[in-house]
């Protein structure tokens, strides 16, 4: 199942203010066709504001909204053939499951045997083809959320926009619907904007990641790019777990921290008598030493994570706290009181403003 015309969506110049507080500031985002965006960033950032917008649920604004190469702000929002999956479930509580998803349809006054049959396709491919005949509250949060998107989608909306849609749902129900909101995502094509303030959850769902603060678009690029290669700092501390390290600026590209060098991302324009490096916790390893040096610490916690093990060091040079993430299994030899080195492995890194 494919979406016939998929379509792109682009945001210029949107400015918000309620009141005083500026909700976003000449906020511009491209989303290509079939595309899935997501907005993150935490509460008051202005994603819902933007999604609110696009939807056609909030008017008051400036810029504009152009879908498929036509500006549709002055389209109201039952017009703009928009499908939207908000945190609440919202389903029609007298109504089947099936009645719920061809409500849209039966709005349109699609007859009845075309859209029970495009909601018998769509429930099959939310995995919930065999409960079309029960009532929402006889089903589990996460497949009453599974309702919602197959009733956003049944309606065959030009863009899928979805509003915290995970949040209520506990967390091993949010992971299996998160990869299968995706999979849903790429099967029906349907250019999707995505608003969420789990970092973990945009990373794994989106083609490109928005990152919001205080109603501006700081960065937007693959989840990868956004991690491994933040825009400014203040994605960087946003996004992932992340160290300050004291550094010493050597020249124009290359710090000194703890006795190694590091190439510099940017050029230096920190005024700060100590700078401070930004180093995510993988990109640290530890051996153990047997003298002390410029980079040797104190291990004083370990956090077992499954899979990976979070280690605390105190450094001896400064007594500044580091966290080092590693592989489990590499981590057994480090006990608390262990005396470390701590190697830095990041190609380049920031320094803090």
């Amino acid at each position: 199942m494919t979406t016939e015309n998929r379509v792109s969506v682009q945001l210029k110049g949107l400015r918000k203010v309620y009141g005083e507080a500026v909700a976003l500031a000449d906020f511009s985002l491209d989303i290509a066709p079939g595309e899935l965006v997501a907005l993150l960033g935490p509460s008051g950032c202005g994603k819902t504001t933007a999604l609110r917008i696009l939807a056609g649920l909030d008017t008051d604004h400036q810029g504009q909204i152009i879908v498929n190469g036509k500006d549709i702000a002055s389209v109201p929002a039952n017009k703009r053939n928009m499908g939207m999956v908000f945190q609440a479930y919202s389903l029609f509580p007298t109504m089947t499951v099936l009645e719920n998803v061809a409500y849209g349809l039966r709005v349109r006054k699609v007859d009845k045997e075309k859209r029970n049959k495009k909601a018998q396709e769509l429930l099959d491919l939310v995995g919930l083809g065999e409960m079309g005949a029960r009532l929402g509250h006889q089903l589990s949060g996460g497949q009453q959320q599974r309702v919602a998107l197959a009733r956003a989608l049944a309606i065959q909306p030009n863009v899928l926009l979805l509003d915290e849609p995970l949040s209520a749902l506990d967390a091993q129900v949010r992971t299996q619907l998160r990869d299968e909101i995706k999979r849903i995502q790429v099967e029906v094509g349907t250019t999707t904007l995505f608003v969420t303030h789990d970092q973990e959850e945009a990373m794994a769902i989106a083609d490109r990641v928005g990152v919001m603060r205080h109603g501006v678009l700081e960065q937007c690029a693959p989840p990868q790019e956004v991690y491994l290669n933040p825009a400014n700092v203040k994605v960087a501390k946003f996004v992932g777990a992340m160290n300050l390290m004291p550094a010493q600026v050597l020249s124009s590209d290359t710090l000194k921290i703890y006795g190694q060098s590091v190439a510099l991302r940017g050029s230096s324009t920190t005024s700060a008598k100590e700078p401070l490096a930004l180093v995510r916790p993988e990109q640290l390893s530890l051996t153990m030493a047997k003298t002390q040096g410029a980079a040797s610490a104190t291990v004083f916690n370990l956090t077992f994570l499954g899979p990976l093990t979070r280690i605390s060091v105190r450094m001896n040079a400064d007594a500044r706290t580091l966290f080092v993430s590693m592989p489990s299994a590499a981590a057994l030899e480090f006990v608390a009181g262990s005396l470390v080195d701590v190697q830095i492995h990041a190609s380049s890194v920031l320094l803090d403003a």
